[in-house]
């Protein structure tokens, strides 16, 4: 391989809120006459019940004002109680006094807000409940984190269930491991259990609240009252569900706050104030820290999701913390339904969108994102040449059309499949799989469809190609993990051992989901290389604490009738259903993030409360369009491809530069291993040769992942070995470019297709026309003077002109405009 002048290379690359004081009163007075309506008011909890003279609920004010800052209005309204007699206000909390209704009613400025309140058992106080009531202390003190006693073998010598997953357990270890030391139930102020707790004796895990706490008060009346379990016939109510309030809030100005309340429902219908009992976390305390009491402080600008944790319930609210007086005049909405979507949040965010992009912008990103190919010479020319104005619409239609959209879609699902041959799948068998894979995406099976022929899949490996599903991965638990994972974006690894630490699902999820594949069967065919899949009606799945089996339960749902039936079917069909929660959104947000750069949930196969969409409401939309169009993604690639999202410049302005998930520029990507390869085999006309290919085979065609090359390695080309998305890697490395500067790939080719020699000596081009011509294949548009001008005097200056113009087709390949994606 020649070198490359170090000058050249270099001059090429080159190119390439109101004070607390302030009375309704005086406000009322400040405020203009021609006001345009009362003042737009929430209270919440938006109902309040309280079940024993040991329940309280705290209530918070919230105040929108009309730019959509919201402010915590708590000090600020007149409340009062309609029946005094039922209930008292102890400032932000109602406490009970009688049995009965009555009405929370709050007034500002004209606008009156009604909360109802139903009051029972109000003269009955319950014993404290173990479960109840004793385990949520020590999981708000972190007592069970996997940081404590939670890891998996204690520590200092004492051991409980990771966030409190067997209560059973973890009794039995408070109440009986070491006897008399751990609780005293003659000096209930004397038990280890309660000293360590206030710091009274020494804690590696330091002092975890006072003795003037209601968490010490509920301790020690447990410890008091003989520290009994709950009785086995009469187990107190699991938690149902919990929810955060407000739902949003907007807050303007550094170190304004705001107050959060959390509540439990309970499965006996009753509710709890759990705000002082659940953990809070923010996933951006720079934005908006929380505290232990779910207090909200605004830092810098910018936009955070704050978490409760209680039970094994995970509840989020969205905070957007924005900077005073900001000077931000919001734009027109317009576009299709993404764009209204998108326009939305970058108006409560006051982000301004960039412009569209050019045409030579557009053509390039839409034909490599659709097809995973460079446009043409003659596309590029004609589209740009194209004066009307759905040109862009009439592209995108025919791009859908081509068989290379299916092959891209093909290729990205065979690595979540994990499609490759081992000792235990023949080439056969994987080659197979793979066109039979490709085959439903050319012939556009529904998603759906496909999936459900999938996972209910019989016979051989050969004969019924998407057994090898079954093959691939014979772990039952992990074959339950594969398609939770793939299909639905839910990580449920971390539920085999212990309650997800952070999300809705715990071990009795976790295997009553593997319990659908637990009778899946698997016997010899007559070729040796091939395996018979089949439902052998028998086996279950046994919990890995009570090591009882588990029936088949959906994930987050009932627990169907599978008696008779394969339970494949009965879990493809809950999977694939348009009422499913999980399924459509997912397919739609892996779509999304392939032509947008970033998943609405980034990453895409880790859906979860904790990990939540940068913009809720396109998540819900696209997998409501994905039913509506009846799994037929190709129509989900039209409208997002037509989006002004999509279309949108990568140039930034000074509101959207350091944005990067709510759209507001399109985000510069790296063309990914397979098709980068494809595309520098498709400008210089010199084609590769893959195992079990005919030459001149694209590299998205390769049916085998465990076919590759240095190239294919060494930009991020998927292994095959799990299912994550994350294993395609589109992360630029160093390697990455030494090899496009050093190795073979691009110089070789360069030089096998001729290019340029043919252009010079055949077609008898200008050197003008000839730089023209690589930028034109290479970067979908043509050098500017500037560059033209430098490029021509480099090639002036050469006593080869052939080998200069060469060196500038390399030097393009190599620059960072060919290999990202704008």
């Amino acid at each position: 391989m020649k070198t490359r002048p170090v000058a050249s290379l270099l001059l090429l690359v080159a190119l390439a809120m109101p004070s607390l004081g302030v009375t309704p009163a005086d406000e009322a007075a400040s405020r203009p006459s021609d006001s345009p309506r009362k003042p737009d008011l929430a209270v919440y909890p938006p109902e309040i019940k309280l079940n024993s003279a040991r329940d309280f609920q705290s209530f918070v004010a919230v105040l929108r004002r009309d730019d959509g800052i919201t402010e915590d209005a708590s000090d600020r309204v007149i409340w009062k109680i309609a029946d005094e007699s039922k209930v008292k206000r102890d400032e932000f909390q109602l406490l009970p006094l009688a049995d009965g209704t009555t009405e929370l009613i709050a007034e500002y400025l004209g606008t009156e807000v009604r909360i109802p309140v139903t009051v029972s058992n109000s003269q009955t106080k319950p014993p404290i409940s173990f479960t109840k009531d004793v385990m949520p202390v020590l999981t708000r003190s972190g007592c069970n984190t996997g940081s404590c006693h939670g890891a998996a073998r204690g520590k200092d010598g004492f051991r409980m269930s990771l966030f409190g997953f067997d209560p059973d357990g973890d009794y039995l270890r408070i109440t009986r491991e070491i006897g008399v030391r751990r609780i005293n139930l003659a000096i209930p102020e004397e038990s280890l259990f309660l000293k360590k707790s206030i710091g009274a004796v020494p804690h590696t895990g330091g002092k975890l609240f006072d003795t003037d706490s209601d968490y010490y008060a509920t301790v020690l009346e447990w410890l008091s009252d003989g520290a009994l379990a709950d009785p086995a016939d009469n187990k107190p109510p699991t938690v149902d569900s919990v929810a955060i309030y407000p739902q949003q809030a907007v807050i303007e100005g550094e170190g304004s706050t705001q107050r959060f309340v959390a509540v439990a429902t309970y499965s006996d219908g009753t509710t709890r104030d759990v705000t002082r009992l659940a953990a809070f976390t923010s996933n951006n305390s720079g934005t908006a820290a929380i505290d232990d009491t779910g207090n909200v402080t605004a830092g810098r600008r910018g936009e955070a999701f704050v978490m409760a944790r209680f039970d094994t319930h995970t509840v989020g609210s969205q905070v957007l913390a924005l900077p005073t007086d900001l000077d931000y005049t919001p734009p027109k909405i317009t576009g299709n339904y993404i764009d209204q979507s998108v326009g939305k949040k970058l108006q409560q965010l006051r982000i301004l969108p960039s412009g569209l992009c050019s045409d030579e912008e557009f053509i390039r990103r839409v034909t490599v994102d659709i097809t995973g190919m460079l446009p043409t010479e003659e596309e590029y020319r004609n589209f740009v040449a194209d004066p009307a104005d759905d040109k862009r619409a009439a592209l995108i239609d025919r791009l859908l059309e081509r068989k290379e959209f299916s092959e891209i879609w093909a290729m990205k699902f065979a690595q979540l499949l994990m499609i490759k041959s081992t000792n235990q799948v023949s080439y056969k068998s994987a080659f197979l799989y793979a066109n039979w894979l490709t085959d439903k995406f050319a012939k556009n099976v529904p998603i759906d469809q496909m999936v459900r022929d999938l996972l209910t899949s019989t016979g051989g490996t050969f004969t019924s190609p998407a057994t090898n599903f079954y093959e691939i991965e014979r772990d039952t638990l992990k074959t339950a993990e594969n398609v939770a994972q793939v299909f639905m974006g839910i990580r449920t690894q971390c539920a085999q051992c212990h309650n997800h630490p952070f999300d809705r699902w715990t071990m009795d999820d976790y295997y009553g989901f593997a319990s659908f594949f637990s009778q899946i069967g698997r016997k010899n065919a007559e070729d040796y290389r091939e395996k018979i899949v089949y439902n052998r009606g028998g086996g279950e799945v046994n919990h890995l604490v009570t090591k009882k089996p588990v029936p088949p339960k959906f994930l987050g749902g009932e627990a169907p009738d599978t008696r008779g039936k394969d339970r494949r079917a009965v879990v493809a069909e809950w999977l694939t259903s348009p009422d499913n929660p999980f399924f459509a959104k997912s397919i739609a947000n892996r779509v999304w993030a392939h032509y947008m750069g970033v998943g609405l949930v980034d990453e895409v196969d880790d859906i979860r409360v904790s990990n939540p969409p940068s913009n809720p409401e396109l998540f819900e939309l696209l997998g409501e369009k994905l039913v509506e169009y009846d799994f037929d993604f190709r129509r989900l690639v039209r409208d997002i491809c037509n989006s002004q999202a999509y279309q949108r410049s990568c140039e930034t302005n000074e509101t959207n530069a350091h944005d990067n998930r709510n759209y507001a520029h399109a985000n510069i990507r790296r063309i990914p291993a397979e098709s980068l390869l494809d595309c520098i085999c498709q400008v210089t006309e010199a084609p590769d040769k893959f195992t079990g290919l005919p030459i001149g085979a694209r590299a998205v065609q390769i049916a085998d992942g465990k076919t590759s090359n240095y190239f294919l390695t060494t930009f991020g080309r998927a292994p095959r070995a799990t299912v994550c998305e994350c294993e395609a890697s589109t992360d630029p490395s160093l390697s990455q470019a030494l090899h496009l500067l050093n190795g073979s790939s691009v110089s070789s080719k360069v030089a096998q297709g001729n290019k340029i020699k043919r252009w010079m000596e055949t077609e008898k081009l200008t050197e003008e026309q000839v730089i023209d011509r690589i930028y034109v294949r290479c970067l979908s548009r043509s050098p500017s003077a500037a560059e033209l001008a430098d490029l021509k005097a480099t090639v002036d200056k050469a006593e080869n002109k052939t080998a200069a113009l060469e060196d500038i087709f390399w030097a393009v390949l190599n620059s960072r405009e060919f290999v990202f994606n704008h």
